[in-house]
């Protein structure tokens, strides 16, 4: 089982989870970014002085199967065994990749996950899903393979610009909507245009630990762990739609304009009060404002919507909601009522 660790002091707490761990050969992968900006903040370790470090460009565009066979000839060429540890150091590109790499490295070595952005903690770092996209789609071939320790730290969220800290918060929303209405409250009053960075911690923590809670239940996303898909679905679209116009979005922005369409969704099919949706709606609208798109661009959303990998058959299945904390999983819905969801989200 994964553990999570709340960190303090990155290098006394990396140190102590390898002193845990028995392996012949280290390894570290960062991005061009981090390799300048968080590596050196693990660097006075001599234990990872002397790991072999591996480094592949920045961003979502390049967690591609290239960067992934760069990742596997560099293991081989330095001679990693089946026995040997690899640290991904980065936000959730770096630990989707590393993580795959990982997963089929010698059919699979151990690794840490050292989250340095905030998405990156809330998110793709915690829960074992791994991947690459590939032909223009997120995520389309990846793994469930768990790392042994993930380790969020606070230092390196002061690194982050605002923009990233709004993509991480946006799965934190998420997480509160799946959770209770007292997460719900805290994540709306915490405020966004003036970090308090102590305080953003803590929250981060409250929201792994909401995704642990539910991925412990359902480890291979048979059931319950579908609940962590609200938003994505259209979110995914969103940002493949993006992509596919060589107009990237985050990828938390693309997940907060989706939750306004799944919410709306949730009112129609499942009945969530308008206040929740009205609410959720304003923050999102008033935080990340909107992407732009017009109806003649639905159908080509529709088919991101339909190639999603939570589907069954040409089925549509959403995760949504009849209340904050109160999850429906495997909601079918029509194309119709798609349209009419996103013609809300337009006009808004």
């Amino acid at each position: 089982m994964q553990q999570i660790i709340k960190s303090n002091k990155i290098t006394a707490d990396l140190s102590n989870a390898l002193d845990k761990l028995t392996y012949d050969k280290l390894f570290v992968l960062t991005d061009e970014h981090t390799e300048i900006e968080c590596y050196p903040l693990i660097a006075t370790l001599p234990v990872i002085d002397k790991a072999k470090r591996v480094v592949i460009p920045a961003d979502d565009t390049n967690k591609s199967i290239e960067n992934l066979a760069h990742v596997w000839k560099f293991l081989t060429t330095n001679g990693a065994t089946r026995h040997s540890l690899l640290i991904n150091l980065g936000g959730g590109m770096v630990t989707d990749l590393g993580g795959f790499a990982a997963a089929t490295y010698k059919r699979g070595i151990a690794y840490i996950n050292i989250p340095t952005t905030l998405l990156g903690a809330v998110d793709a770092s915690v829960g074992g899903k791994t991947g690459i996209n590939f032909e223009g789609y997120k995520n389309e071939i990846g793994a469930f393979y768990p790392s042994i320790y993930v380790i969020i730290s606070a230092e390196f969220l002061n690194t982050l610009s605002q923009k990233d800290i709004l993509s991480g918060y946006a799965e934190m929303i998420k997480h509160a909507l799946l959770d209770s209405e007292k997460t719900w409250s805290k994540i709306l009053s915490f405020d966004l245009s003036n970090i308090d960075y102590k305080q953003l911690n803590e929250l981060v923590l409250e929201s792994v630990y909401v995704k642990q809670r539910i991925v412990d239940q359902d480890p291979f996303e048979k059931n319950i762990r579908k609940a962590l898909n609200l938003g994505h679905t259209v979110g995914h679209a969103f940002e493949s739609f993006a992509l596919d116009r060589d107009l990237p979005v985050p990828h938390g922005f693309a997940v907060a304009w989706g939750l306004i369409v799944e919410l709306y969704l949730s009112h129609k099919v499942c009945s969530l009060p308008n206040e929740i949706l009205d609410t959720a709606a304003k923050y999102i609208h008033q935080n990340y404002g909107l992407f732009s798109i017009k109806p003649e661009d639905y159908n080509a959303l529709y088919q991101f919507m339909i190639h999603d990998k939570k589907n069954e058959g040409d089925s549509i299945n959403f995760t949504l909601l009849a209340n904050v904390g109160d999850i429906q999983i495997n909601q079918v819905v029509g194309k119709e009522m798609i349209f009419e969801a996103l013609n809300y989200y337009v006009n808004y």
